[in-house]
């Protein structure tokens, strides 16, 4: 039939990737539902909250404020996912690993934005995560991801004559610190510099603590709304060199995040970060 036959040279539309979001109801979830309404190929498909949530039995898309989706915010997240092909989560460490492992029952593709995992949690994500598709970043900007990168070539350029000193800021409400980004930054300098972040890191200081030649500070401020800062202090003799990056919105992770969807369902299954989604390795 005229119906069944695409036109010459016409591209075939791909399908659209359905995405379920896990703590839809919270501040980065609404995000989250608003940015999928409004990009090309994917559709939300699915949500869920905590018990006790008010969000709870609510249309997913009258939360988020982009229209009645008929699609009930739930509890169960293997009910929520059961309709998508991928699943996004900025939740806690514990809400995430329940997330993972519905995600490995159904065969679906899991883009994890949770930070303040322990060790123990991080090495069964990775073992868990290795039999389906899954990016686990502790910040999905670009921008972030791309200082990551920079950071890693000045330390390696700097080398040991610079001190290295982290100062990470987020809004009151944060529960982990220092922050899942500021840890990533410190581990990557740390392996540019061949030190061990485990016996150079310092987590703020106080009283008489002069500084030892190879220590990388890593410093927390918590106050008001801010969504999200990071400095690099590259301090030298008589000059120093500051990386810092600045998030305006929580648009930057959820569109981050939803491009990581985007590439992460075409590719073989395993664990991935934001550099392999952006090609910086």
């Amino acid at each position: 039939s005229v119906a069944a036959c695409a036109s010459p040279g016409k591209k075939r539309r791909r399908p659209l990737i359905k995405i379920a979001v896990i703590g839809a109801g919270g501040r980065m979830g609404k995000t989250i539902v608003s940015c999928i309404e409004d990009t090309e190929g994917v559709v939300i498909a699915g949500g869920t909250e905590f018990s006790g949530h008010p969000a709870i039995g609510s249309d997913i898309g009258d939360i988020a404020g982009i229209g009645n989706k008929r699609i009930a915010i739930v509890e169960n997240v293997e009910e929520a996912v059961a309709d998508c092909n991928a699943i996004i989560d900025f939740t806690t460490p514990e809400s995430s690993m329940g997330t993972l492992n519905a995600a490995s029952k159904q065969g679906k593709s899991l883009v994890i934005g949770t930070t303040g995992f322990s060790t123990a949690q991080r090495e069964s994500i990775r073992k868990t995560a290795s039999g389906i598709r899954c990016v686990l970043a502790p910040n999905m900007s670009i921008g972030v991801n791309v200082l990551f990168k920079i950071a890693s070539d000045v330390a390696k350029t700097l080398g040991d004559a610079y001190d290295v000193e982290i100062v990470e800021a987020h809004h009151r409400f944060k529960k982990d610190a220092p922050s899942g980004t500021a840890v990533r930054l410190s581990e990557i300098i740390a392996e540019s510099l061949e030190r061990n972040i485990d016996e150079v890191g310092v987590y703020g200081r106080r009283g008489m603590t002069e500084r030892t030649p190879k220590e990388i500070g890593v410093h927390t401020l918590r106050a008001g709304d801010i969504v999200g800062e990071h400095r690099v202090l590259f301090g030298g003799m008589g000059e120093n060199l500051e990386l810092f990056h600045r998030a305006q919105s929580r648009e930057t992770f959820a569109r981050g995040a939803i491009h990581a969807v985007k590439w992460v369902v075409t590719q073989p299954p395993g664990l991935y970060d934001m550099q392999d989604v952006l090609g910086l390795r």
